[in-house]
């Protein structure tokens, strides 16, 4: 086990020296770096000793992991077997982040994508940790169509990527609520400058270069936020921080790399299987700050759109088919194993690409499988605080 209680988890493969400025952001908010521990995930193809040179340059203790680097854990961990959970070359990597956090005792995870940035004279890790141990009145948020827009402060026609098509024009409804102490799980920091889009909608936004003619600011944000019992939002895993006791619940699900080419929603898809998780638990994701700033590189739209067309049906029923798991679950792993059930018993054939979410089923039985072959899960529901 681990002296650090927080696990940065930063998938790369161009842009690491990011890390750089959320090491600068941390010292100067003075929040204790001797807490952290990074973990860069990688390939064997990028520049793993110059992102090693880094952080000994930075004085923070972390690893890097390529491809190599995984196989040789995944062995001296017992659990090689179960190497396939994490798909080869794709973001879905970042599930290779949570087998370590929970190999390692982390109480803390915080996912950081490589495109982005920390705001300036934003407290970026003590503001998600302080997310996580809320206490007061929030607003709530929920629609007709059980599905809350993250945008909604700010658009009522802009989407997140992994929105259904079939909830938008949704009717939605504030309150305001009171969370305690421990209900909070997950802290979705969201992102100015590039919007996370899916390609039709960064089409119907008449970009052609993967980003959005839209950019957002600061502006469109101004109050946190919760979704309502029984309402999905979209968990884009670029800037998050989660507790330990979630991880069997938030299994980066197996895209990219599978003989159907469904690619692109390993995190929203996850988020779904979290945000039931929570509503069966009595826990909450909380949403808004600390804003990062997202600077998507240019790419093909119609790259992008090849690479979700194949799930793109698949998406506007997953939700409908977590949706009533794990009724009578007291476990984050009780919630995963009744969807992972749901997903290899069904027969999906009716959808494009349907054979794909008995794949998922399986593949998240042996993600929970490794997680007990490299520390028991937890049969209580929640950590004590």
């Amino acid at each position: 086990m681990t002296s650090k209680d927080v696990c940065v988890v930063v998938p790369t493969i161009r842009e690491y020296e990011c890390v750089r400025d959320y090491v600068e952001n941390a010292r100067e908010h003075g929040f204790d770096l001797g807490r952290a521990e990074f973990v860069l995930v990688t390939e064997d193809f990028c520049e793993t000793e110059e992102m090693r040179s880094m952080l000994r340059e930075l004085g923070v203790d972390g690893r890097v992991f390529d491809g190599t680097a995984r196989e040789i854990w995944y062995e001296e961990n017992g659990v090689d077997e179960y190497s396939d959970v994490v798909p080869a070359a794709s973001h879905a990597e970042t599930t290779f982040g949570l087998l370590y956090i929970w190999a390692k005792g982390h109480d803390y995870g915080v996912f950081i994508d490589d495109d982005t940035l920390p705001h300036d004279g934003t407290d970026y890790f003590g503001t998600h940790l302080r997310n996580l141990g809320y206490e007061g009145g929030i607003e709530e948020v929920s629609s007709d169509e059980s599905w809350v827009n993250v945008l909604y402060q700010g658009y009522d026609d802009l989407y997140p990527r992994g929105y259904p098509y079939s909830a938008m024009d949704e009717r939605i409804e504030t309150d305001e609520t009171r969370v305690e102490r421990g209900d909070v799980v997950a802290s979705q920091g969201l992102w100015t400058n590039v919007p996370d889009l899916d390609a039709v909608r960064i089409l119907m936004d008449g970009d052609l270069n993967g980003q959005a003619q839209t950019r957002t600011t600061a502006d469109d944000f101004d109050r946190d936020f919760v979704a309502g019992r029984g309402n999905y939002l979209t968990v884009c895993s670029m800037n998050l921080a989660f507790r330990r006791e979630v991880v069997p619940a938030f299994y980066q699900m197996p895209m990219d790399d599978n003989k159907w080419d469904v690619g692109r929603f390993d995190d929203i898809w996850s988020g779904v299987v979290l945000k039931r998780a929570c509503d069966v638990l009595g826990r909450r994701v909380y949403n808004g700050a600390p804003l990062c700033e997202h600077n998507k590189a240019p790419r093909s739209t119609f790259d992008d759109l090849t690479n979700e067309v194949a799930g793109l049906e698949l998406n506007e029923h997953f939700w409908e088919i977590v949706d009533g798991a794990g009724e009578d679950a007291s476990t984050y792993a009780d919630v995963a194993r009744d969807v992972a059930d749901r997903l290899v018993s069904g027969d999906w054939e009716e959808y494009n690409n349907g054979a794909f979410l008995n794949h998922v089923g399986e593949m998240t039985h042996d993600y929970l499988d490794c997680l007990d072959a490299l520390s028991p899960v937890e049969e209580r529901a929640v950590a004590d605080d």
